[in-house]
């Protein structure tokens, strides 16, 4: 109707003419906010897909530091483990050393205590160990405490515990058990240690053993017994080694018997 020249002195043009000024006013306003919103939704999407990939990275960083913390965890304790077991276990034969034995026998001792009950301690040598490490070098002389605390672990129950008491000498707890399931067990041993062979160059060995075994009498401590076994090993050895001796009771003066 603005457009045709017939409607030129119409009354409503003039008025017609300022709705369609202010109409398109209020659209241009609108499109100035539209395109300020759509600037604003831009840069608020941008901020948020830069958010999104700092977070990401964060993530990424985090998921790397808990990586690398579970790796250094794990060596920890792994090197835990080796110190304990370092402090517990001989490095050479990965038999319980003379402290964790010494530990396991108080305990015994406390158990019969509680109980009444009674076990016997195996002091067990090497024979002629140090022929064996002049003559075949102490390499030899290790792998053969290595075939022997195969051995000895073979042989007893698996109620017992076996240990590296010292050097050549190994200490045999038996829980529970009296001279005669010892002299079992003893003899056992013995006859295992037998069929042992270490090779040594072109040479093999047989090594021997000589073992004193002592019954825990009451009122004993495991030190008592141990001195009781031990004074047995003396007399197994002076008798002619591979062998075992009883110890005698301390009470009874008789000689102690030998297998």
């Amino acid at each position: 109707m603005l457009a045709d020249p017939d409607y030129s002195g119409h009354p409503l043009r003039q008025a017609l003419e300022d709705l369609v000024e202010r109409v398109s006013m209020h659209v241009s306003r609108l499109e100035r906010i539209t395109q300020i919103s759509d600037r604003y939704q831009t840069g608020v999407q941008e901020r948020f897909r830069n958010l999104s990939r700092r977070y990401d990275r964060q993530i990424s960083r985090l998921e790397k530091a808990i990586r690398i913390s579970d790796r250094y965890q794990s060596i920890l304790n792994d090197l835990n483990r080796a110190l304990q077991e370092a402090s517990t276990h001989d490095q050479l034969t990965g038999l319980p050393n003379r402290k964790l034995m010494s530990d396991c026998c108080r305990r015994e001792d406390e158990r019969v205590v509680r109980d009444g009950s009674t076990y016997s301690l195996l002091a067990i040598d090497a024979d002629r160990f140090k022929s064996i490490n002049d003559t075949y070098g102490h390499e030899i002389g290790d792998n053969v405490l290595i075939g022997l605390s195969h051995s000895l672990q073979s042989s007893i129950r698996d109620s017992d515990f076996c240990a590296r008491w010292g050097g050549e000498e190994f200490l045999a707890l038996l829980a529970g058990a009296d001279l005669h399931t010892a002299q079992l067990v003893a003899n056992r041993l013995l006859n295992t240690v037998r069929s042992t062979m270490i090779e040594a160059g072109d040479a093999r060995i047989t090594p021997r053993v000589s073992i004193g075994i002592a019954q825990h009498l009451p009122g004993e401590t495991d030190p008592d017994v141990y001195r009781r076994a031990d004074a047995a090993l003396l007399l197994a050895k002076q008798s002619g080694r591979d062998r075992f001796v009883l110890a005698s009771d301390p009470n009874i003066s008789t000689s102690p018997a030998s297998s």
